[in-house]
């Protein structure tokens, strides 16, 4: 189900476990909250706002929606509303019908929980459903290797490696490993991801 947010032109993405919705200024102490669940914002292999970070982190956001070239979400449990961690789509490229998943970080306590998977499901839907994307990609650390597993888990296929293609917050240059799905692999991944979600 996609309801549409008309402050922000950004859909709601709604699943049986989770929602996805707009990143809002006012959503910060929820994600310290979330981030705090393992001390998230200590990670190397990723960057997850902490309480130095956070109104950059979500400034930084908004103006990519602003500029048409990013959707941030929250991801919040259905049940209680209780925000988990966030995901964005960006590198959107109406033009060529491309986009990436990333920025994706959870709570500790919903790791392995099947949030995840769900909420892959929704971006993917969305967006080769509704955006009518030919090609969505994600990238990772060459170092972090559970979420290398996780995309391909996703049926994503990897691509290779992007030497030296970010410089992380605590000044190491990255190599990073990218991977897409595109809109004819589409099928065949909705459907494991859907077996995966039945189970």
């Amino acid at each position: 189900m996609t309801d549409i947010d008309p402050s922000s032109m950004q859909p709601t993405l709604t699943g049986t476990t989770v929602e996805l919705r707009p990143l809002k200024a006012d959503d910060a102490p929820a994600l310290l909250q979330a981030a705090a669940d393992g001390q998230l914002w200590n990670m190397t292999l990723t960057v997850v706002p902490g309480p130095e970070t956070v109104e950059r982190y979500i400034a930084t956001a908004l103006a990519g929606r602003e500029s048409s070239t990013v959707m941030p979400f929250v991801i919040a449990m259905r049940e209680t509303g209780r925000i988990v961690g966030s995901t964005r789509f960006w590198k959107i490229d109406r033009t060529n019908r491309k986009m990436e998943i990333g920025h994706t970080w959870l709570a500790a306590s919903v790791q392995r929980s099947g949030v995840n998977t769900e909420a892959k499901y929704l971006l993917l839907s969305h967006a080769f459903e509704a955006m009518k994307a030919v090609r969505v990609q994600f990238t990772t650390d060459e170092l972090n290797e559970k979420s290398r597993a996780a995309i391909l888990r996703i049926g994503a296929k990897q691509e290779g490696i992007v030497r030296h293609e970010r410089i992380m917050p605590d000044g190491r240059v990255r190599n990073s490993v990218r991977f897409s799905i595109i809109d004819s692999e589409w099928p065949g991944v909705k459907a494991t991801l859907e077996a995966r979600m039945a189970r």
